[in-house]
C-alpha cells in the first residue's frame, strides 16, 4: 500500500541499540527502556531495538514451553508493549518493537510500530522465516501475512523488515517502491551451532549495504550481543549461540557510517537528511529506469514461465 507524503523533512537522527538477554523478562524490557531512553537524550528520533529482546532468543531449540511467552496483540495495553508505546510518547521518538504475537491459534515473529505521539501505526510480521540449527523459527512462527509494510511517521517512512527478510533483495526492493526513506531490521544472528569456523558476520553487513545501495536508503540494523544456551539440551549440535553485535547503520550509497562493536552492550546514532537522500535518489534515476515488465519471472520460484515448463515437460 502507497504512504502518504510526510511532513517537510529535513535532519532525522536515527539510532539502532544493542544488548545481552536472559531469562529474566523483566530485567531484558528495562534494559531495552534505558537504552531508548539514552538514544532519545542523545537526540534520536527513531530509535530500533533488536529482535525479540524480551526474552532469551527461545528458537535455539524445539521446544513447546516457549509458546507460552507469546502475546496478543488484541490486548497489547496488557503487555510490555504498552510500555513501549508510553516511552515513545514520552520521549518523541518512533519505537519499532519486536515480539512474539500470539493471534489466536497462530504465532507470528512481529513487529509494532509507535510513532513519536504514542499511536500505534500497526504490525508487520515476519515474511523469510529461517529454519537450520540453533535457528528453529518454523517451529514456532507461520509466515507472516501482513505483506511488505512500510509505516509513516512524524519522521519520515520507514520500511521494516526483521532478521532472515534482510537477505532478500526483494524485500529492500518492494519497501523502497512503497517509499520507505529508511529500512530498518531488527535482528538475533551470530554464531552457527553446527560449524563454528562459519562466521556470517561480514556476509551480513554486506547483504544489507547492497540493499542501501541498490535502493539508495539508508539501512539501520540493530543485532543483539552475548553468548545464549538452550535450556533442554536436547539437540545434536552444540547448544549455545554467540550473537555478534555489529549493529550499524548505513548512509544511502550503503556505506557504513557507524558500527558498534562485537560485544558491547550500547547504542549507536547517525543523522541523516531525509530531505536530500530524497533529492538524490531521484537525480539518480534507479526507480525512473526500472523495467518492470521484464521482472516477471521474480514472480516464479524456479525462475521459469509455465510455458517454459510445459516445454520442458514435452
Amino acid at each position: 500500500m502507497a504512504m502518504q507524503e510526510t511532513a517537510t523533512l529535513s535532519v532525522v537522527v536515527v539510532a539502532a541499540t544493542q544488548f545481552s538477554c536472559s531469562d529474566n523478562i523483566n530485567e531484558n524490557i528495562s534494559k531495552a527502556k534505558h537504552f531508548v531512553r539514552q538514544a532519545a537524550s542523545a537526540g534520536a528520533n527513531i530509535i530500533l531495538l533488536q529482535e525479540l529482546f524480551a526474552t532469551r532468543y527461545f528458537c535455539q531449540e524445539p521446544c513447546e514451553e516457549y509458546f507460552s511467552l507469546a502475546i496478543s496483540a488484541k490486548h497489547m495495553n496488557q503487555s510490555f508493549l504498552s510500555e513501549f508505546q508510553s516511552l515513545a510518547k514520552e520521549w518523541n521518538v518512533v519505537l519499532p518493537v519486536s515480539f512474539f504475537e500470539r493471534c489466536n491459534q497462530v504465532f507470528y515473529n512481529s513487529v509494532v510500530v509507535f510513532d513519536a505521539d504514542g499511536s500505534n501505526l500497526g504490525i508487520y510480521r515476519k515474511s523469510h522465516i529461517p529454519e537450520s540449527p540453533g535457528y528453529y523459527e518454523k517451529f514456532y512462527f507461520s509466515p507472516g501475512d501482513t505483506g511488505f509494510r512500510c509505516f509513516s511517521t512524524r519522521f519520515g517512512i520507514i520500511g521494516v523488515g526483521i532478521c532472515w527478510d534482510q537477505w532478500f533483495p526483494e524485500c529492500a526492493r518492494i519497501l523502497a517502491l512503497q517509499g520507505a526513506d529508511i529500512l530498518l531490521y531488527p535482528t538475533a544472528i551470530g554464531s552457527e551451532p553446527q560449524d563454528a569456523k562459519l562466521d556470517s558476520r561480514g556476509h551480513w553487513q554486506r547483504t544489507m549495504q547492497g540493499h542501501a545501495a541498490a535502493n539508495m536508503t539508508p539501512v539501520i540494523a540493530s543485532n543483539r550481543v552475548g553468548v545464549e544456551y538452550t535450556k533442554y539440551n536436547n539437540l545434536q549440535y552444540p547448544t549455545n549461540i554467540t550473537f555478534y553485535g555489529s549493529s550499524f547503520i548505513t548512509d544511502a550509497t550503503g556505506e557504513i557510517k557507524v558500527q558498534a562493536d562485537t560485544s558491547s552492550e550500547t547504542f549507536i546514532c547517525h543523522t541523516l537528511d531525509i530531505a536530500a537522500i530524497r533529492k538524490q535518489r531521484a537525480a539518480w534515476g534507479l526507480f525512473r529506469d526500472r523495467r518492470p515488465e521484464l521482472y516477471s519471472l521474480l514472480g516464479t520460484r524456479d525462475g521459469q514461465h509455465k510455458e517454459s515448463k510445459d516445454k520442458v515437460d514435452e
